[in-house]
Order: structure tokens, then C-alpha cells, then sequence
């Protein structure tokens, strides 16, 4: 992933962006998203990834393997992204078996749908 992407680390990170309630899915994953507050007080972030799989997806190597794809994915497409938001992938069952291609597909009209990227 390049440095220039922060990682969500914490539940409340996590919890965050879920509240938001704005979310796309597609065959091989749901995005949700949530925009940074746009205030002068904060400072600007940029954008910040969290990567989850549910024990829906199946054992820990295959969650693993899952989240794998999914990192790579987002930083083979997310690399020339500049937004200043939250935004987590949520691993499905087909995201595994997904030709990788069809996967970062999937993340870039998912980013459409939330407003993210044109």
C-alpha cells in the first residue's frame, strides 16, 4: 500500500464509518465510507483504509487470504485516489475466488457509487 494511505486501526474507527450508513457492495466486497469532517480545527488525513472479514468468509487462513486481496487490490487503485475520507472493505465469500481483476473492478465502481472517486 502506498505511505501516502493511513490504516483504521481501532473499533471506534470502524464503528465510525458503519454509522454512516453509506455503503456499495458488489460480488466481491462492501465498501463503506464516510467523509472527514471538513472543519479548520481538524487537519486534513487524507484517505484512511480498514480492511475486515467476518467469520462468514470461513476459517482464519481463508479471512487471511481474503484481506490479502483485498489490501492489494485497494492499493493497486486507491494509489492515485486523493479524497479525504474513511473507508473500510468488507470481505465476501466470493472475494477469494474473484479474478483479481474483477476485484479491483468491484472497488472502483463501488468508489463511484459512495462519491468517492469519479
Amino acid at each position: 500500500m502506498p505511505a501516502a494511505l493511513g490504516r483504521l486501526k481501532k473499533r471506534s474507527e470502524f464503528l465510525a464509518v458503519a454509522a454512516t450508513n453509506r455503503r456499495a457492495t458488489a460480488p466481491g466486497l462492501m465498501l463503506q465510507a464516510k467523509s472527514a469532517p471538513t472543519d479548520d480545527e481538524t487537519p486534513e488525513t487524507g484517505l484512511r483504509l480498514g480492511f475486515t472479514a467476518t467469520k462468514k468468509i470461513g476459517n482464519a487462513v481463508k479471512r487471511n487470504r481474503a484481506r490479502r486481496r483485498l489490501r492489494a487490490a485497494a492499493a493497486q487503485v486507491l494509489g492515485s485516489v486523493s479524497a479525504n475520507a474513511d473507508l473500510v472493505l468488507v470481505a465476501r465469500q466470493d472475494t477469494i475466488k474473484r479474478p483479481f481483476a474483477e476485484l479491483k473492478r468491484d472497488i472502483e465502481n463501488t468508489l463511484r457509487r459512495v462519491g468517492i472517486a469519479r
